[in-house]
């Protein structure tokens, strides 16, 4: 007998909830967007014409009065929200899934994951860039020993947005975790660590180029894993000719490749996963694997992001794990508190022994 469709309640319909959570979630077999929780009045709208079965509420309020009504909560608001909102979901005993990054601080983090345990509700956070299509073409050919030995893990978000844009994500006050190393830095930090395993130190350089920034728009973070792979991480917003997506250097052969994952700007142009094509680049926009004058181009592996609410649902109905584990998430956090810190001190900063339950 098949098994009914989980509802599914998104708290928020900006970038995060319209572009990636709803559709998604409206794309996975064994989910239902069952309510959308925005008062912004454009923003109903869209809901209205995406996705015209899904209720609409004003505040998670009217969710948490009615938690039988729903089977699983998306936290898909602003940083400063996501760990309320997902105490109040855990509280009415609702399954979670938290937009990264998890928590604007590791102390925040840490609490909310031991809730989630303390409570037995599963937690997991949208780390979507595991299933950026070249993230996982690398980590094939590494795993292939396709680039001998690795030592070194070069990796980019870089963009070219000089102007300012109004809203939460260029705010510096306290608690908004804004940022490029909240932001883009959430996924590139989580990309090094799936590849290399534990991080011993952190060096990190947090710049603000743009004329009235509040927050930091440029960045690079080196990593010295245990593995002794060192990660170099670039975020941007200020970049006027862009470097590679990502090179990785072995004692074998390296792995280069330009171009963000397809996945995203599909997505704003409304296409689904299911479409004929989705996730896949073209042939020119292959990677370069071997050796300078000796290359081969290697077919980038398709993007897979329906793979992650896939697995939530598979997750709650049958107990499996869910895709992310908040621990992974809640390392991110630290480390990017380690790379403030560095950054603030001018110094490498190494991490501490962290306790686990």
């Amino acid at each position: 007998m098949a098994q009914a469709p989980l509802r599914v309640g998104l708290l928020g319909y900006g970038v995060a909830g319209r572009v990636f959570h709803a559709p998604l979630i409206a794309a996975t077999p064994g989910l239902r967007l069952d309510v959308v929780v925005t008062r912004d009045p454009q923003r109903r709208d869209q809901v209205r014409r995406e996705h015209p079965a899904a209720r609409l509420v004003d505040t998670a309020d009217e969710v948490w009065r009615s938690p039988d009504a729903l089977d699983l909560v998306v936290v898909a608001t602003p940083n400063r929200q996501h760990v309320p909102m997902a105490r109040a979901a855990m509280a009415a005993g609702l399954p979670v899934v938290v937009d990264k990054p998890l928590a604007p601080t590791a102390a925040e983090g840490r609490a909310l994951v031991d809730e989630a345990t303390r409570r037995g509700v599963a937690l997991t956070v949208f780390q979507n860039r595991r299933w950026d299509g070249d993230f996982l073409t690398a980590r094939r050919l590494i795993d292939a020993g396709e680039l001998g030995r690795v030592h070194r893990f070069e990796s980019r978000f870089e963009r070219w947005r000089p102007a300012i844009k109004p809203g939460w994500r260029e705010s510096g006050a306290p608690g908004e975790a804004g940022g490029a190393l909240w932001d883009l830095g959430a996924h590139l930090v989580d990309q090094a660590v799936q590849l290399f395993g534990p991080v011993l130190s952190v060096y990190a350089e947090v710049d603000r180029r743009r004329p009235g920034a509040e927050i930091d728009d440029d960045a690079f973070v080196a990593l010295i894993h245990a593995a002794g792979v060192r990660s170099h991480l670039w975020l941007s917003a200020v970049t006027a000719q862009l470097g590679p997506r990502l090179r990785i250097l072995g004692d074998r052969a390296a792995y280069t490749t330009y171009g963000l994952d397809v996945q995203e700007a599909a997505l704003r142009e409304g296409t689904r996963p299911g479409a004929p094509g989705w996730g896949e680049v073209a042939p020119e926009r292959y990677g370069q694997l071997g050796a300078d004058g000796d290359l081969r181009a290697v077919a980038t592996e398709p993007g897979r992001y329906q793979d992650f609410y896939q697995q939530v649902a598979t997750a709650l109905h049958n107990g499996t794990p869910m895709p992310v584990d908040p621990e992974d998430a809640l390392t991110t956090v630290e480390l990017i508190e380690l790379a403030h810190r560095s950054a603030t001190q001018g110094a490498v900063v190494h991490v501490p022994p962290t306790p686990r339950n």
